[in-house]
């Protein structure tokens, strides 16, 4: 029997807690679960130097970044703390925030996902709402949790409004659609776009729910930012699996680069 081609591989960021007094490394299930839908193998990595930066990205074929109770600390754009109750993980920024740039300039395919999405933008010049919800003109993006925070994970992540897609970009091009329904579990978002993003979907107050960077000169490989949960319950959600599947086939063609690449092989 043939062996099997290796999975493509792709690193996650781990968030950083407290357990029991102890500093810990930790990330959602359903993030490695979504990885898997996109045919890959998922790897979960803490903060590291620059010089384990290099030699990491050496040998994977993509990056997801994940949402996180944590906010992007406010310096990074420029501001003070608003609300010093809410958590944040300047561990996780060290490590993000390099990272993406890094990945994007060697064309590393990218998924990032509600606070892997304020990362890009902040990563990138832009600038974030600390507080959506005090913002004259939009809902509460804090979706169900901000009307009633007791409710079950599941209430949580409701569809809870609509996003219209921007014809001729890349959420267009994976899902085929014009509109659909998502979930919304986000305090934070894009006040200004870095520059040179692409909106790629806007929710009905004209909030950005998704953005790319279409440049080939400095982001050749896939981009792609999403505001909401596509990894909850990934694998019944139409939208959702098609996403996933664009992913998956940009980093099976990543994976094929980086083989080609090396000594001896064809």
């Amino acid at each position: 029997m043939p062996t099997p081609p290796p999975l493509p591989l792709v690193v996650l960021p781990s968030c950083q807690r407290e357990h029991d007094g102890h500093p810990i490394h930790t990330l959602g299930r359903k993030y490695v679960q979504a990885v898997r839908l996109a045919g890959a193998l998922p790897l979960i990595a803490p903060p590291c130097s620059a010089e384990e930066l290099e030699s990491l990205l050496g040998m994977v074929d993509g990056v997801l970044l994940t949402g996180s109770p944590s906010n992007v600390h406010p310096a990074h754009f420029g501001e003070g703390v608003l609300n010093p109750e809410l958590p944040l993980d300047p561990l996780r920024d060290g490590f993000t925030l390099p990272l993406i740039r890094a990945v994007l300039q060697r064309g590393i395919p990218l998924l990032a996902i509600c606070r892997g999405t304020q990362e890009v933008n902040v990563a990138l010049g832009g600038s974030l709402y600390q507080a959506v919800h005090d913002e004259p003109g939009f809902i509460d993006h804090r979706g169900p949790e901000g009307a009633n925070p007791d409710v079950s994970v599941e209430e949580a992540y409701v569809p809870f409004h609509s996003v219209t897609v921007q014809p001729g970009g890349v959420l267009a091009a994976a899902t085929g659609r014009s509109s659909f329904e998502v979930n919304s579990l986000h305090g934070q978002g894009v006040r200004r776009l870095a520059p040179g993003l692409r909106v790629e979907a806007l929710a009905p107050d004209g909030f950005i729910e998704a953005f790319s960077l279409p440049s080939p000169e400095f982001a050749p490989g896939f981009n792609l930012c999403l505001q909401w949960h596509p990894e909850w319950q990934a694998d019944s959600n139409p939208v959702s699996i098609s996403i996933f599947k664009a992913f998956g086939q940009a980093l099976r063609a990543r994976q094929a680069q980086r083989l080609h690449a090396l000594p001896g092989h064809p």
